[in-house]
């Protein structure tokens, strides 16, 4: 097995926890916060349906907020909620619900701050697209990072795919040269890049979906989240679905598709999401999904049985575009 494995506490991969135990000496939770924010994709810019797959929710639905409550007071009842349940004492406050960048640089200020200044709280992470990423945010980013030079400031962009027919299919608004540029700026700035894969995209193949973490190796971020699509009630995926326009993955197919990506995924780049959640009162399918425990745990068995491991495949290059076998 990968000599690194060792720091990776027993898992095939370089999880956000090993991540976090390795480099802080703890775990640290995440509280997901909604900063009542829109999205280009829904205030007319570029459309007002979201992506198809997007819920109501601006892909936030577990969030600690409802209606009404501030950052301050969703950070507050998170870290509450988690001292309470899980006897935690270090969290990354997460702003995920919709486009976190997109929104007066006052407000992000404030809002970013708020969360910086508490002190359990040990960095940021900021879910955005990679088109709402303007150079007076980025200046924000670094001003932030110099105010607190002991705390972290994460932004992650949801990519999903590479392939253009797909991102026009599932509406997400930008070309991929608009990712390559912001994430260049992400560099220059030196802000680590998490980006957002989902696989299972309707009609991509899982030759697609290597050739999207292939990219992946080519950019180095710092992370990246493997998403399952899921089908939720009130999406314009969901009629779709539901009229047999296109199929998901059956729990064992998944399994394998994500063993086969994460063998082929660069060691060093750590893995914030395996599977994902999708909130059970609006979850059409797939209804497997909903065990996550399940889902990590056969994982884990099954990279063990087939003596897979991040990084097994990865050689440093193009290894799948140069040939390298896609089977598992």
């Amino acid at each position: 097995m990968y000599s690194g494995s060792k720091s990776w506490f027993g898992k095939p991969y370089y999880s956000l926890d090993a991540y976090c135990k390795s480099s802080f000496g703890h775990k640290c939770q995440k509280i997901a916060l909604n900063a009542h924010m829109t999205c280009p994709n829904r205030d007319g810019t570029l459309g007002s349906a979201g992506c198809i797959f997007c819920s109501a929710g601006g892909s936030g639905d577990f969030a600690v907020s409802i209606a009404g409550k501030s950052v301050e007071e969703q950070l507050a009842e998170g870290l509450l909620m988690f001292r309470r349940k899980h006897s935690a004492s270090h969290f990354i406050a997460y702003f995920q619900a919709y486009t976190n960048t997109y929104a007066p640089v006052e407000y992000l200020e404030r809002i970013y701050a708020q969360a910086l200044l508490c002190p359990d709280v040990c960095g940021i992470s900021i879910a955005t697209r990679p088109d709402c990423l303007p150079d007076k945010v980025l200046l924000l980013l670094k001003k932030l990072r110099e105010r607190f030079p002991d705390k972290f400031i994460w932004i992650e962009l949801g990519l999903q795919t590479i392939h253009e027919s797909t991102a026009i299919f599932i509406r997400r608004g930008y070309p991929l040269s608009c990712f390559d540029e912001a994430l260049e700026k992400l560099r220059s700035a030196s802000i680590p890049v998490i980006i957002h894969l989902i696989l299972g995209l309707p009609y991509e193949t899982d030759g697609q979906m290597l050739q999207t973490i292939d990219y992946i190796n080519g950019k180095q971020p710092f992370g990246v989240k493997l998403q399952l699509l899921h089908v939720l009630k009130g999406t314009d995926l969901a009629p779709l679905y539901l009229s047999g326009s296109f199929s998901l993955p059956e729990k064992e197919e998944y399994l394998e598709l994500t063993a086969k990506c994460l063998s082929f995924l660069c060691p060093h780049i750590v893995i914030h999401r395996l599977t994902g959640d999708g909130p059970k009162e609006s979850l059409i399918a797939p209804g497997w999904s909903l065990n996550k425990r399940d889902v990590l745990n056969s994982l884990h068995r099954l990279m063990k049985e087939k003596e897979l491991w991040q990084g097994k495949y990865f050689s440093g290059g193009k290894q799948i575009a140069s040939g390298s076998p896609y089977s598992v």
